[in-house]
């Protein structure tokens, strides 16, 4: 992904630039214009001088559907304008991580197909283009019965709170490594399930996120540090999140921890990773007393496992 040229195919050989170096200075010194060749030179010399071209690297390697891509893209000039990032024509900000780097996030989801996405990246005058290979993935069904009274659709008051969350890209990085386990409580679903309800197939849904069954009561924990730009409870009609808190990780990072029993934080707090801001429960459309955490990147769900086990820059 990276390209370097050799010196030796630029056009002009090492001993053929000193030699017309030496044939200007002959030439400004017989006429007393020695002021007017410092530009010449440097122009010869930049011209035999290697160009370093854009460096871009994508991780994981070899992304599956639910993956994070992390495209870090090294620049050479100093000061210069923030590189462009787009795949598939949909544009996604990059954000400066030190030493001349900067990194972009783009997620991947289960109702996608595999296959090649069309990465571009353009910045220092120069533009890449990569063709990253998202791998298909093995996503288990289930079927859920919600009783009376936990079937609700929700409202639009409901959801347009958690997308205004959702859609947040502040351009601060408040996370740092990995992410925490927010309950200590066994997986009973993980990321990508998908589900029938009352016998009725779900085409677009995909279990977003992962749920934990705990003891009601338990322990909710932060994730990972972030600023508290969500909560919602049941009785304000979030009859599907029920009691809700939404973290902002910063650069479109951002944590929904739902069915809470209990929240212990109100908009507006920062909190640090593994503070607790509430306690699990069965509020909203929950079957049991669980939490389910979801992950989004720029207002997709994506898989949490990645970052608490890998990480991602």
């Amino acid at each position: 992904m990276t390209m370097s040229v050799n010196p030796g195919n630029c056009g002009l050989s090492t001993q053929i630039v000193a030699g017309l170096v030496k044939r200007w200075w002959q030439f400004t010194a017989n006429h007393k214009k020695a002021s007017s060749i410092a530009p010449i030179v440097a122009g010869f010399l930049s011209f035999a001088l290697p160009v370093q071209a854009l460096q871009v690297v994508v991780t994981p390697p070899n992304p599956e559907l639910g993956d994070t891509l992390s495209v870090i893209i090294q620049v050479d000039a100093k000061g210069g304008e923030t590189p462009k990032v787009s795949v598939q024509q949909q544009n996604y900000p990059a954000f400066a991580i030190g030493n001349g780097r900067f990194r972009a996030l783009v997620p991947t989801t289960p109702l996608e197909k595999p296959g090649a996405r069309l990465l571009q990246v353009s910045g220092d005058g120069q533009v890449q283009k990569l063709s990253v290979q998202v791998r298909d993935r093995d996503f288990p069904t289930q079927s859920i019965w919600l009783p009376p009274g936990k079937d609700s659709e929700g409202t639009d008051a409901e959801f347009d709170r958690v997308d205004a969350f959702k859609a947040l890209v502040t351009p601060q990085k408040f996370w740092d490594g990995k992410l925490l386990r927010p309950n200590s409580g066994e997986i009973t679903t993980i990321y990508g399930v998908r589900r029938y309800y009352n016998g009725v197939f779900a085409k677009d849904y995909y279990h977003r996120g992962v749920d934990y069954a705990g003891d009601y009561g338990s322990a909710v924990v932060a994730p990972a540090a972030g600023r508290v730009s969500l909560v919602g409870r049941e009785s304000q009609g979030f009859k599907i999140h029920g009691n809700v808190v939404g973290i902002d990780h910063g650069q479109g990072v951002a944590s929904i921890l739902m069915h809470l029993s209990r929240i212990d934080v109100k908009e507006g707090d920062f909190v640090k990773a593994g503070q607790v801001i509430g306690a699990l429960g069965s509020t909203g459309a929950s079957t049991g007393p669980h939490l389910h955490w979801g992950l989004y990147v720029h207002g997709q769900s994506v898989d949490p496992v990645p970052w608490r086990l890998q990480g991602v820059e």
